[in-house]
């Protein structure tokens, strides 16, 4: 997997989305800060400063489009399924894409794909996950939610990012 990392940036999916052609095959772009993340309903998403994950990663699979169907849900299992089994801590799945901690919003996942005819061009997951944040702005207080917070301790991002990576290689 190629990594490429940037300090601030509007939004990683956005970026990808938008010089897509200038990357390979498994491209992850990190940011320690997004300005504009991509949530739900057209809401951004919160990154703080480099205390959370923002990562997007491009795909150019082979296969046809039939093989996204599902892919969302398989992304959040997956995910689940590591914070489960490195870490003791168990999320459960709000479909169709968000991963919830304690009853709050801990992570969401974003793909979209690019298709001509039944060929898939490529496919972006995009992963906000909350990790080291201590505090929320208002709106969001009483609705996400971090490992920091439900756990009093601060956690190795960069490990859950290699973890996350590392599961989501072959995904499609």
């Amino acid at each position: 997997m190629r990594i490429k990392k940037f300090k601030t940036i509007s939004s990683t999916h956005t970026y990808l989305k938008e010089n897509n052609s200038k990357y390979t095959e498994n491209t992850a772009i990190l940011a320690e800060e997004q300005t504009g993340g991509i949530g739900t309903k057209g809401r951004n998403w919160h990154t703080g400063s480099n205390k959370n994950i923002a990562m997007s990663i491009l795909f150019r699979p082979q296969k046809s489009v039939k093989n996204l169907e599902g892919l969302t849900i398989e992304i959040a299992k997956r995910i689940q399924k590591i914070m489960e089994q490195k870490y003791n801590i168990k999320l459960t799945i709000k479909e169709p894409n968000d991963l919830m901690l304690n009853g709050k919003k801990i992570c969401g996942i974003l793909t979209e794909s690019n298709t001509i005819g039944n060929k898939i061009n490529y496919v972006i997951i995009s992963i906000g996950f909350n990790v080291n944040e201590a505090k929320f702005p208002n709106e969001l207080e009483n609705i996400a939610t971090s490992l920091y917070k439900e756990n009093g301790k601060e956690f190795n991002k960069q490990r859950i990012i290699e973890d996350f990576i590392q599961t989501l290689e072959d995904i499609i």
